[in-house]
């Protein structure tokens, strides 16, 4: 598929055409302004139609990815609480997406997996966003995708040390 032409010159905004020579190179507002297209694919392809946050379905895609996952594991990958984490599985039990069952090794801990709907789901609105994004980003070659995929991870790994 051939890579479709930036419209603005590197040191413009996206849109409205403003310099931004001392926001070029901020990281945050880069990230920021890159946001602006995925909220608007995640709201048009997944919030709206399937009634679901962007925390509601980082959980999900975890649980998918993470079998028997615990409530408190899930609250560190996303650095929440586990309160917080637990308010939104209440939700996404209630939907019947996501089942909990007790550990064999430790009663207090409930190990969380998802039901075929919750399956569905999730596999419908990652299909979704892979395409949409993809879409939205082909102004880069393969190359790049993969590379920025790999950087942006790689900053949020600092996370990780304590940055």
């Amino acid at each position: 598929m051939p890579r479709k032409a930036l419209s603005s010159s590197p040191d413009q905004t996206p849109r409205g055409h403003l310099a931004e020579p001392e926001l070029h190179n901020i990281l945050g507002y880069q990230l920021a302004q890159a946001t602006v297209v995925t909220n608007h694919i995640f709201k048009r392809l997944v919030a709206t139609p399937e009634s679901l946050s962007k925390v509601e379905f980082s959980l999900l895609s975890l649980v998918r990815s993470n079998p028997d996952v615990s409530a408190k594991q899930l609250a560190q990958a996303l650095a929440m609480t586990p309160p917080n984490i637990a308010m939104w599985l209440d939700k996404l039990e209630a939907r019947g997406w996501v089942a909990r069952t007790r550990s064999t090794q430790d009663a207090r801990v409930q190990l969380l997996r998802l039901t075929d709907e919750g399956q569905a789901a999730v596999a419908r609105c990652v299909a979704a966003l892979h395409a949409a994004e993809q879409e939205a980003i082909d102004t880069l070659s393969g190359a790049e995708r993969a590379m920025l995929i790999e950087l942006l991870h790689k900053v949020a790994r600092a996370r990780k040390a304590g940055r």
